[in-house]
């Protein structure tokens, strides 16, 4: 009797664990979703995509909410081994850094208000911010696919996705900084907090990565 009661444990705890690993991945298409907008009403001056992607803030903290709560709620009141406590710490952690990707395309559709109806990207670094763009659309594309799978070959994948917008976020301080800059203080200033807003978007990303890896082996890559 004792046994049956403890599968039925392990089994139901299974279950919340799967469900709360879709939550995770949910909220993590909602933190693209967001950065997608944002570069949208950042490029094409689109007033609708920025408010769409401010929109998501909300979302994200009520889900956010949701999802500490229900795991607080499965080490209260079920029995985790080492793996599960791993998991909520963990997914905590991973919570923490979906939100923050969120926020960040706040902030970028938050500088494209602001500006409207000009545009905020000079000619010259439009073409860098379209790269910026896609490569934050790629690793939060990949991000979602490693917390639905819980993959670590994945999460490995992501620990180095984040170099090509390294690369570009430099490529566009030189351009900022350069003497043959001509467009103000206000642009540089502009360009350069949104280069900083989508590299950290990355950064995210990478911790992402690097937590799921943790889960799953009980070990934090180097």
């Amino acid at each position: 009797m004792c046994g049956a009661y403890s599968v039925r444990m392990r089994t139901r705890l299974d279950e919340n664990m799967e469900s709360l690993v879709g939550q995770l991945a949910h909220m993590c298409v909602a933190s693209e979703t967001a950065m997608s907008d944002a570069t949208l009403a950042l490029l094409d001056v689109d007033l609708a995509a920025a408010e769409q992607a401010i929109g998501c803030s909300d979302e994200l903290a009520r889900a956010s909410t949701e999802w500490e709560l229900a795991a607080f709620s499965l080490l209260a009141l079920q029995s985790p081994v080492a793996y599960d406590l791993r998991f909520v710490v963990g997914g905590l952690r991973i919570v923490a850094d979906i939100q923050r990707m969120g926020s960040l395309g706040v902030h970028v559709a938050k500088i494209a208000r602001l500006r409207h109806p000009d545009h905020v990207v000079p000619t010259e670094v439009r073409g860098l911010f379209t790269r910026m763009g896609a490569v934050a659309d790629r690793q939060a594309a990949r991000c979602v696919e490693t917390l639905r799978t819980l993959d670590t070959e994945l999460a490995e994948q992501l620990l180095h996705g984040d170099e090509a917008m390294d690369q570009l976020h430099a490529e566009l301080l030189a351009t900022a900084r350069s003497d043959e800059w001509k467009y103000g203080v206000q642009a540089a200033v502009d360009i350069t907090l949104l280069g900083r807003f989508y590299e950290r978007f990355c950064d995210h990303t990478v911790e992402i990565g690097r937590r799921i890896i943790w889960i799953q082996t009980g070990t934090a890559p180097s």
